[in-house]
């Protein structure tokens, strides 16, 4: 067995925090040849699912599919903790397709602290990120909270929902990071004194139901794909055994004891000042709001094979623990359910991400980076994309390289990014595909195309990495080649097969693509007139059969992806003062000063700033030679 090496003095990247995003920027990093210490509050709930026992979903799959065709882990781990996967929207086009799987809770932690602990390179403790060490204008470590002091070249702070944590269950509040684990206290004055604005968000959780006292006869079950769809590129198979999964509904019973514990609710007493999650709302709040709703879907999830506990989801709630029993046992199927945990709500600080720079680097403090839900973002996927780019741009600051930062028609993560600290949010930020303009384009069979190669200049994508990728992107070429290169003659024999599967005759010879074109028609249909197109895999008959049939709206996508680097190309000079600009309403001005964009392109993407602004830029940009 080889022994890790001891720590060094100081270390080139600290990273506070090992939920989602500390996991992947701590591995992503240690990959990339940092030395990285991963700072942690407690050691036994590295990679803990805290919220609901799953990964992916719309969007979110995505970029979980994005992380592994860099050469992050999301996916890997999810892939060897997997029992149920689905792909989602399979009815609908290609670019809304996700995949999303059901995780055993205690096998995912296990399969993430394994390969955390054997990373060369990385380093981990157990101990609190109390506060920055500051030194020439620049972040240098941190101090915990036993005293120690860790220096570093780079901090980065993925401290999830721990900063200043207050967990509500009705009108009982305590501290704490989630359920079970302490708060982080000293950090959020920390990041005030160096000049960096705070807000407060809420997310919640649901109650975890006792799986042996549900009714289950009583419910629809769901199943997943067989076979399984893995996640990573790297996966040839996924290996554990599938569960199902089971759905019920609220209803009008189950409404009346929500309702009944409005005046005890910390959410409509005000005890809550944080801003919640529009997409997912607690079910007090959707009882609320939408009173016409008779009933509610309810989604039971597995928490695991030897897991005694169900985690509902679809019902996230703060009320008071009797009013949580009493709306359980309203539910079908839940009649005699008994609650093992409590449902809560947590609030906690975040960073508005306004403040930070597109390599999620802060503006106020070089060498301070923040990923997750400190910059405003729910979910485990969102949080795992941040914590990989923001290490990437550790290392491409410290190896003297370029930024590490790509467009938005290159994957959903740089969406994501760029919504951020363009945009900024004022509720927790949750992905979906329609933040993506060029969705069509990021899909998630393509990702490996997208971004393979970028992971592979940087050093993340290893060897047997990038032969898989090559593979498949060799075969890919030569099944593309095949179909633009068959010509389908419009005889007799050719009238009479087309009309047997359901196509229809060409006036005159046309390559198999145009057949394929046919919406009636499916790349199996081909085998008919190629034999040898059986011995590809799906996935590589999948993408070229996306990429013939939407060639005309993949073509139209790259036309306005070429207008839109236009503007990403013109850059706005660092000593530009907004005020000075004519045309420029005050609103505008605040704005823009506020973002500080880098370029023209990322000006015109900030909520308020019209066309009309961008001309007034454009035309100032001219007169002073910038352009």
């Amino acid at each position: 067995m080889i022994r890790k090496q001891p720590p060094p003095k100081k270390f080139d990247l600290i990273v506070a925090g090992a939920g989602h995003a500390g996991c992947e920027a701590a591995m992503t990093a240690a990959n990339l040849g940092l030395k990285t210490l991963l700072l942690t509050i407690n050691v036994d709930r590295i990679g803990h699912l805290s919220c609901n026992p799953a990964i992916g979903g719309l969007a979110k799959g995505h970029m979980v599919k994005e992380i592994d065709a860099l050469g992050g882990y999301m996916g890997l781990w999810a892939d060897k903790a997997g029992i149920q996967f689905r792909i989602l929207n399979t009815r609908k086009g290609p670019a809304v397709r996700a995949s999303r799987a059901q995780m055993d809770r205690n096998e995912y932690m296990r399969v993430v602290q394994k390969d955390i602990f054997a990373q060369e390179n990385l380093w981990v403790r157990q101990d609190t990120a109390e506060s920055l060490i500051v030194e020439d204008g620049k972040a240098a470590g941190v101090t915990t909270g036993i005293g120690e002091e860790f220096l570093s070249h780079s901090v980065m702070l993925t401290t999830g929902t721990f900063l200043q944590g207050l967990i509500h269950i009705g009108l009982e509040n305590f501290s704490g990071g989630r359920m079970g684990d302490p708060a982080s206290i000293g950090m959020s004055a920390s990041l005030r004194k160096i000049g960096l604005t705070l807000g407060r968000l809420k997310t919640g959780t649901t109650p975890r139901l006792l799986k042996d006292s549900i009714d289950f006869d009583k419910l629809e079950v769901q199943h997943g794909d067989n076979p399984p769809q893995p996640f990573s590129f790297r996966t040839t198979e996924i290996n554990l055994p599938q569960v199902p999964c089971y759905i019920t509904y609220t209803n009008e019973k189950a409404h009346e004891a929500i309702r009944s514990g409005f005046e005890r609710s910390p959410m409509f007493t005000g005890v809550i000042k944080g801003t919640g999650a529009r997409y997912c709302p607690s079910i007090e709040d959707k009882v609320a709001r939408f009173p016409e709703k008779n009933r509610h879907q309810i989604f039971l999830e597995p928490e695991g094979y030897e897991s005694p506990e169900i985690y509902p989801s679809g019902i996230p709630t703060s009320l008071p623990l009797d009013i949580q029993k009493r709306m359980i046992n309203s539910i079908e199927g839940l009649e005699e359910a008994q609650i093992v945990r409590p449902g809560y709500a947590i609030e906690y600080d975040f960073v508005p991400p306004t403040q930070l720079l597109p390599t999620l680097e802060t503006k106020v403090l070089p060498g301070l980076y923040l990923a997750g839900q400190i910059n405003g973002t729910s979910g485990y996927e969102e949080a795992a994309a941040q914590g990989l780019w923001a290490a990437c741009n550790v290392f491409c600051k410290l190896d003297g390289r370029e930024p590490f930062v790509l467009s938005r028609d290159q994957a959903y993560i740089a969406v994501l990014v760029d919504d951020l600290v363009t945009k900024g949010t004022q509720e927790p930020y949750r992905m979906f595909t329609s933040r993506a303009e060029y969705r069509l384009l990021l899909r998630e069979g393509n990702a490996d195309l997208r971004l393979t190669e970028i992971g592979r200049d940087l050093g993340l994508v290893k060897d047997e990495h990038w032969a898989l990728y090559s593979a498949k992107k060799e075969g890919l070429d030569k099944v593309l080649n095949k179909l633009n290169s068959v010509q389908i003659k419009p005889n007799l024999p050719t009238r009479e097969l087309l009309a047997e599967i359901g196509g229809t005759a060409p006036n005159k010879s046309v390559p198999l693509a145009a057949i394929l074109r046919q919406p009636e028609l499916s790349i199996e249909d081909m085998k008919h007139f190629w034999k040898d197109i059986s011995q590809y895999p799906d996935n590589i008959l999948l993408e070229a059969e996306t990429q013939v049939k939407y060639e005309g709206y993949l073509v139209r996508q790259h036309e306005l992806v070429n207008k839109f680097r236009r503007m990403e190309s013109v850059s706005l000079p660092d000593n530009i003062v907004y005020s000075e600009i004519a045309g420029l309403t005050r609103e505008a001005v605040e704005k823009l000063t506020e973002v500080h964009p880098l370029t023209l392109g990322q000006a015109s993407r900030i909520s308020g700033i019209t066309p009309a602004a961008i001309s007034s830029i454009e035309i100032h940009l001219k007169k002073i030679g910038a352009i």
